[in-house]
């Protein structure tokens, strides 16, 4: 089986200049690519997320790729990667800041959008479903607190002025963007699918060629 090179094309050196622009990431041009944050990430034992590949991305200027990527998704923010360090480089602070880079420019993920339309929706990220459960509620009681945390549920009217504040923050622009953005994506993707399926079907034909031959 052939192993295809691929060649970089295009690449930027403006992710960078934006994440530096904080004087808290100011070490991220230190990083030498050790292995340490990747060896010790909690999340790359189960998933395909490699800590090292997300800075080096960002490093070297590969833009599209790096801020495209499922992988800056799957961070937990545990910071074990900082803590362990040798270089002090704060990796979990410039992932979160890619983050914001990305979706800044669109790039936010279907699970991200809904929760931040039920914020806009509801004040909460998460529903509390206390009629449901009330068990939960039980427990509050029992610690010897409100039933209902003091939040929106419990206050109401302040709806309003949250969905106030979310609209000066042009927080809703963004999220009409990053769907937007994902319909783009999802339509490019369903262009490119019967390229790939063909790909793949000549790399499966080469291959039980070689196989018949041995």
């Amino acid at each position: 089986m052939s192993i295809k090179r691929e060649t970089i094309k295009k690449i930027s050196h403006e992710i960078v200049d934006q994440v530096v622009e904080d004087e808290l990431l100011e070490r991220f041009k230190s990083c030498y690519g050790c292995g340490t944050c990747s060896g010790g990430c909690p999340s790359g034992r189960r998933t395909a997320m490699r800590t090292r590949e997300i800075i080096r991305q960002a490093i070297v200027g590969l833009t599209d790729e790096l801020l495209t990527s499922d992988l800056l998704w799957l961070c937990s923010t545990c910071y074990t990667c900082y803590e362990r360090c040798p270089r002090d480089v704060p990796t979990t602070d410039i992932i979160i800041k890619l983050r914001n880079i990305a979706a800044h420019k669109g790039f936010l993920r279907g699970p991200h959008i809904a929760v931040c339309k039920f914020l806009i929706n509801t004040g909460h990220g998460v529903p509390l479903d206390h009629e449901k459960n009330p068990n939960w509620m039980n427990l509050r009681k029992s610690l010897k607190l409100a039933p209902i945390p003091p939040t929106v549920h419990s206050f109401p009217e302040a709806l309003k002025e949250v969905q106030t504040i979310i609209k000066e923050l042009k927080f809703d622009e963004l999220i009409g963007y990053g769907e937007e953005v994902q319909k783009e994506m999802a339509k490019k993707d369903k262009e490119m699918a019967p390229k790939k399926i063909q790909v793949l079907e000549e790399q499966l034909k080469k291959l039980k060629s070689e196989v018949e031959k041995k």
